[in-house]
């Protein structure tokens, strides 16, 4: 078929050399195949168009869910402490607590940590003597040391050109988390190490070596740096404690200043005693970012709800007939009703109805702000414990809806329909690219063909010219 056509376009051009056959058998091949092309571009566009969509209604899910759990983290919506007493303490909360409740707080004692200052040397760059300091850690009681048997020791080797300097970078760049330093003071230069806080990370320093004294040590000899208890002679500056504090009136001791593991997620940094004054903690009212939150919320929803109804239209939209699609509607028609505090006490928020959510027939949110109202002030605590970053809540209903929507192996999701129009997608390109193999294929046997034809075509030019000719010289000889 190809051939009678190419014959006929030559006879039209009139024939010979001088017709460009690649470019004939292109177009040719091209548009052998130009009807299959089209539909897999015209299918392709659907396809993109398809996942254009769903990616939009999953990012807007998930775009709603993250800048809800950083307002709640971080943002207006995180729970915050303060003490009547600020002298007293910091206080912070765990980033996904509730937040709720007050409570007393009377600190009796803060956790120290133990300071020695050593013997006088005249200067930093003074040598210590050869030889090892040993740090051992426990607690100290009554000028008797204890040894905690699960603290490793920390060994410091000093070599003989080591200065008091030296053995204080050693000690600071141990990873022991001890810290020292020289002080240069009126009577000399002192090697000061400081611990951590706690009763239990009080420490001793042996000292061996070649240069140990055997007797009274002095400046130069090793043991010129070692210290216990029962010998201290004002070196002791400060003693390891545990701090010690009442909480609701129970007896607590930290180790650290920094007390954690504190109802509600509080977290308190003392700096202060008031023994015989309790201070009371309470946690900031959240009425006024909650309103603001929920208008917020109420806004965010109406755009994705008006983007659904745009794209899963029955008639001209990109997802009319998409199963994600139709599960996303189904979600938010039952969203302002769905159970989100399932462990709420009767009376108390558990919808986001109860935070002045609704849907209308119309598919669109609206904030009832006389019910948004009444739960804030019937409910404080319980309204605000809604707005935290837990298995539960706000935050939980809208995240689980994002992962839900986004999940790829689940063909009834969103994700799942990118999934699906993915793969199609892919399989389009697969049988573009065999199109494009068949078309090339039959471009170069025209070009072949081709190349025949005009060569033949050629041959007869030149016979025929031959002829003409010949007659044309008989015809002259006649006359």
């Amino acid at each position: 078929m190809e051939t009678s056509t190419t014959s006929s376009i030559i006879s039209t051009l009139g024939a010979g050399s001088g017709v460009d056959m690649a470019k004939l058998a292109s177009d040719l091949a091209e548009a052998r195949f130009l009807a299959q092309v089209s539909q897999l571009d015209s299918r392709s566009q659907q396809l993109e168009a398809k996942i254009s969509g769903a990616s939009t209604l999953r990012n807007l899910l998930s775009q709603l869910s993250s800048a809800l759990g950083d307002r709640i983290r971080s943002g207006d919506l995180a729970p915050s402490a303060s003490l009547a007493n600020p002298a007293v303490a910091q206080a912070t909360v765990l980033a996904g607590s509730s937040g709720r409740g007050s409570y007393s707080l009377e600190v009796t004692a803060l956790a120290s940590a133990q300071t020695l200052a050593s013997n006088g040397y005249s200067a930093a760059t003074d040598l210590v003597g050869e030889g090892q300091l040993t740090l051992r850690f426990g607690t100290i009681a009554s000028s008797t040391f204890t040894a905690d048997g699960s603290a490793d020791p920390l060994v410091i080797d000093v070599t003989a050109t080591d200065t008091l300097a030296d053995v204080a970078e050693k000690i600071r760049s141990s990873g022991s988390g001890l810290d020292a330093y020289v002080a240069n003071t009126a009577s000399g230069a002192k090697l000061v190490v400081k611990g951590e806080e706690g009763a239990a990370r009080a420490f001793v320093i042996e000292a061996s070596g070649a240069s140990a004294s055997g007797g009274t040590p002095a400046a130069g000899n090793i043991d010129y740096l070692a210290w216990d208890p029962a010998t201290d002679a004002g070196q002791l500056k400060a003693s390891s404690a545990d701090a010690a504090f009442l909480f609701d009136g129970l007896a607590m001791t930290s180790a650290s200043n920094k007390v954690s593991g504190l109802p509600g997620g509080l977290v308190l940094t003392l700096t202060g005693t008031n023994q015989g004054a309790p201070t009371q903690i309470s946690y900031a009212d959240k009425s006024t970012q909650i309103t603001t939150m929920m208008g917020d919320f109420v806004a965010a929803l109406n755009d994705m709800a008006a983007s659904l109804a745009e794209l899963a239209a029955p008639l001209g939209g990109d997802l009319g007939n998409d199963p994600g699609a139709r599960a996303l509607k189904r979600a938010l028609v039952g969203l302002s009703t769905d159970i989100i505090m399932p462990g709420a006490a009767e009376g108390e928020p558990s919808t986001l109805a109860d935070l002045g959510l609704v849907r209308t027939r119309e598919g669109k949110f609206q904030l009832d702000s006389e019910r948004l109202q009444k739960t804030l002030t019937d409910s404080p605590a319980a309204a605000g414990a809604m707005f935290t970053t837990g298995l539960y809540g706000v935050y939980a209903s809208i995240d689980n809806l994002s992962r839900a929507m986004g999940s790829r192996t689940d063909p009834g999701t969103l994700g799942g329909s990118l999934t699906r129009y993915t793969d199609q997608l892919q399989q389009l390109d697969e049988k573009r690219a065999k199109i494009a193999d068949q078309q090339e294929a039959l471009r170069a046997r025209m070009v072949k063909e081709f190349a025949a034809t005009d060569r033949s075509v050629s041959a007869s030019q030149s016979t025929l010219s031959f002829i003409q000719n010949q007659i044309a010289m008989w015809t002259a000889k006649s006359n």
